[in-house]
Parts: C-alpha cells; sequence; structure tokens
C-alpha cells in the first residue's frame, strides 16, 4: 500500500499540513478525501518538490506534455519547454519524449522541482524497434526502469483490451485510434491475437506501482479523435473497464487517476465527466480537452480550454494544456506558455464553481481595483499580471485605457455623482 494512503487511514496526517493549507482545506478533510481515492497525493520521495494534491475538494491542477519526437529531437528545447510551462503555472509535467537518448532526457525533467509523469510503452516500442516486437517482459521492464529513475505518474493504457476493441470493430470511428499509446496496445492485440499484457497482468503491474509508489494515470486509449466520433461505443466500452480497474487499485492500496474524453460536443461534457466519476468510484479526473471543435487548428489551444472550463466545472480535478500548435507541430516555447496561460484560465473557471467562497475574494478585490482604477492592484491581482501590463501600457501612460481614454464609463459615473452630492 502506497504510504500517503496507510497514513491518510491511520490518521498519520502531520505531512498533510502544508498542502492542506495551499488547497484551502483541513489537514483531515484532505486525508479522508486521499483515503477514499478521491485525492491523489503527488509526491515522489526520491526527489525534492512541494506535494502536489489532485483531487475533490483541491484547486483543478494543470499538466503540460513536453518531450522529443523523432522528427524534431533538441532536448535543450525541450527543458526550456517545461521551464517556461512552470513560470507560467503548470503543476505537472509529462515527458512524451520518442526521439534521441530518452533516459537522458527524463533524467533532466526530473531534475525540475514538479511531479514529473511519463507514458512507459513510448519508449518500450522504441526499444522493440516496432511495435509488433514488442515483449510483454520488455515492457514491464520499461515501467520498472523508470519508476527507478523517480518518474510520479505514469500513464498506462490497461483499459484497452480485447473486449474494447471488439467494441470499436462493432461501431467503427472516422478517426479511428488516436491516443498513441492506445494505438499500440490495439497494433499488438490485433497483431497477436493475446490479451493487453497490462489488463491481463494488471495484479503485477499494480505490485511494481506500489512497490515505488507511482500513481496511475489510466489512460483513455479509446478517447475520441474526432467530433463525429464522440458518441462511438469503444470510449464507453473503456470507461466500464476503467471503473473495474481503479476500484481494484484502490483497494490494493495504490493511488490512481483516471484519464478522460478527448473530442466531443459542449453539451456533453458535463454528463461524460459525471458518468465517469461515478463507475470510477469517484477517482480524480484528468482530462485532454476536452477539445469541442475540429475546425480550429491553430486555435485548439482555445477550443481545449472552453472544453476544460465546462469539465472542471462539472468535476474534473486535472486539465493536460492543448498548445496552438495541436494537430499541427511539435509545439515551440512561445505555444507552450500560450498553451499553459489558457489551460491556467480553464482551471480558474472550473474554481470558482468549485470552490466559490474560496476564489471570491480576489474577485471581489479585483472589482474594486477597476473600480478606482488602481493597475497596480489589478496587475497584482491578475492571473497573467505582467502580460496585463503589457497591453496597458502599450499605448502610453494612460489615467484609464486607451479604449475609453476620457469616455471611461467609471469616471463618467462617478462625477455624474459627485456633483449630485
Amino acid at each position: 500500500m502506497h504510504s500517503i494512503l496507510r497514513d491518510c487511514q491511520a490518521g498519520n496526517i502531520s505531512s498533510l499540513t502544508g498542502t492542506a493549507q495551499a488547497e484551502g482545506m483541513t489537514p483531515e478533510a484532505l486525508a479522508r478525501s486521499i483515503a477514499a481515492g478521491r485525492t491523489i497525493l503527488l509526491k515522489n520521495a526520491k526527489r525534492d518538490y512541494t506535494p502536489c494534491a489532485i483531487g475533490e475538494g483541491t484547486k483543478v491542477k494543470v499538466n503540460v506534455n513536453v518531450g522529443t519526437s523523432g522528427q524534431r529531437c533538441d532536448p535543450a528545447m525541450e527543458m526550456e519547454k517545461a521551464s517556461a510551462a512552470i513560470a507560467n503555472g503548470a503543476d505537472a509535467i509529462m515527458d512524451l519524449s520518442t526521439g534521441g537518448d530518452l533516459a537522458a532526457m527524463r533524467r533532466e525533467i526530473l531534475k525540475l522541482p514538479i511531479p514529473v509523469g511519463t507514458v512507459p510503452i513510448y519508449e518500450a516500442v522504441r526499444r522493440a524497434g516496432n511495435v509488433i516486437d514488442l515483449t510483454p517482459d520488455l515492457l514491464f521492464k520499461v515501467i520498472r526502469e523508470q519508476a527507478e529513475q523517480g518518474v510520479d505518474f505514469m500513464t498506462l493504457h490497461c483499459g484497452v483490451n480485447l473486449e474494447v476493441v471488439e467494441a470499436l470493430r462493432l461501431d467503427p470511428r472516422v478517426m479511428g485510434v488516436v491516443s498513441r499509446g492506445g494505438s499500440f496496445h490495439t497494433a499488438m492485440m490485433l497483431a497477436s491475437g493475446e490479451e493487453n499484457p497490462l489488463y491481463a497482468e494488471y495484479e503485477y503491474l499494480l505490485e511494481i506501482l506500489d512497490e515505488y509508489e507511482i500513481a496511475l494515470s489510466l489512460g483513455d486509449g479509446m478517447r475520441p479523435g474526432a467530433y463525429v466520433d464522440s458518441v462511438k461505443l469503444a470510449k464507453s466500452q473503456e470507461y466500464l473497464t476503467l471503473g473495474k480497474l481503479a476500484r481494484i487499485a484502490h483497494a490494493k492500496g495504490v493511488q490512481r487517476m483516471i484519464e478522460g474524453p478527448g473530442h466531443m460536443d459542449y453539451s456533453e461534457i458535463s454528463y461524460n465527466v459525471k458518468m465517469i466519476k461515478e463507475i470510477t468510484g469517484f477517482a480524480p479526473l484528468y482530462l485532454l480537452g476536452p477539445l469541442v471543435s475540429d475546425i480550429a487548428p491553430g486555435y485548439d489551444h482555445i477550443t481545449g480550454a472552453i472544453g476544460g472550463a465546462a469539465a472542471a466545472a462539472a468535476g474534473a480535478d486535472f486539465l493536460c494544456m492543448v498548445s496552438p500548435s495541436e494537430h499541427l507541430a511539435l509545439p515551440d516555447t512561445r505555444d507552450i506558455i500560450e498553451g499553459t496561460r489558457v489551460a491556467k484560465v480553464a482551471a480558474h473557471v472550473g474554481d470558482l464553481v468549485r470552490r466559490r467562497d474560496a476564489e471570491l475574494p480576489r474577485q471581489a478585490a479585483m472589482a474594486e481595483a477597476r473600480r478606482t482604477l488602481d493597475w497596480e492592484a489589478q496587475y497584482a491581482l491578475a492571473l497573467f499580471g505582467d502580460h496585463a501590463r503589457a497591453v496597458h501600457d502599450r499605448d502610453g501612460v494612460c489615467e484609464t485605457c486607451s479604449m475609453c481614454g476620457d469616455l471611461c464609463a467609471i469616471k463618467i459615473v462617478e462625477k455624474a455623482l459627485e456633483k449630485k452630492i
């Protein structure tokens, strides 16, 4: 059993004081949520950083993906991107590298003071040469090696099993399988006719994750990759499988969270979030997007943030940043900064719904700062005050703003009231 679960169940909660305070919770409430499997705490004992709580009652968190590719392998740029993400509010980083020296890239990422996640099958396929030659032994070896390096959480597509593949056949999708990890497991099963080893040997996988105290992120290998595929069977079949696996992991004392759907209509988001929560025993939910339209390439950080805000308001706990280059290219540092900031806004919108009482004072303070035209206070209260300052100052010194100038509505009414008094 993970030590944090053991401590919370036993009432040994002194280590939670700082984290609880940061979340605006009591240590007792946070411990109850962790013990119930509704919140996880990311903190690998091998590394020094502030623990990150994800789940019920906590602030909505944001993950940012970085990593080399076979097409563009520049480790220095990926480290620059990771640092930029942290500077702009990322709560976790995932290293999705597939090009170059993967272990060396991961060692550098693990030096960062933040939780780090990986998708082990990426490295396993690279080492095998191709997905068809990947063996269960090699996959589990890579999982163990990455655990030994000090990774905090792993995306593992345990729910992509033969039953889910059959659902894909029964109800075909335009985009098929868009999850890279999901596609690897699907290809393995179609080639061999055998079950996904992460599903067939799930108990063994949990033993490894328990030994190294790694949080399990149950990957959504069948997430829809197109708006028109959002109601197809495979996605829902995988939900049911993940529900069983989530409950088994919690019973075994392994912290876990669930990854959720990709592309769907805005109106479908709330009930999908609530359905996943119920099926999985209210495990923390980690989402990419959801993206609410497919026809805005170059602006998918916006379509993803719209969906992310709706999902967070409905109960999702962890948003994966979508960059402006999604579906187009490997993101650069500017993409990471913009995508991270937009994702943080979406998370904040979710917090306003989930934690209104805690968030309201800052909103009230901003209203007062705007009423009094106190620009310094506005910058201090803003999510990204440096950007707000740069926009305001680009037209020179102005008491109001360059949009209204002397026709500022606030000043007009203020002067009118002064004359009347």
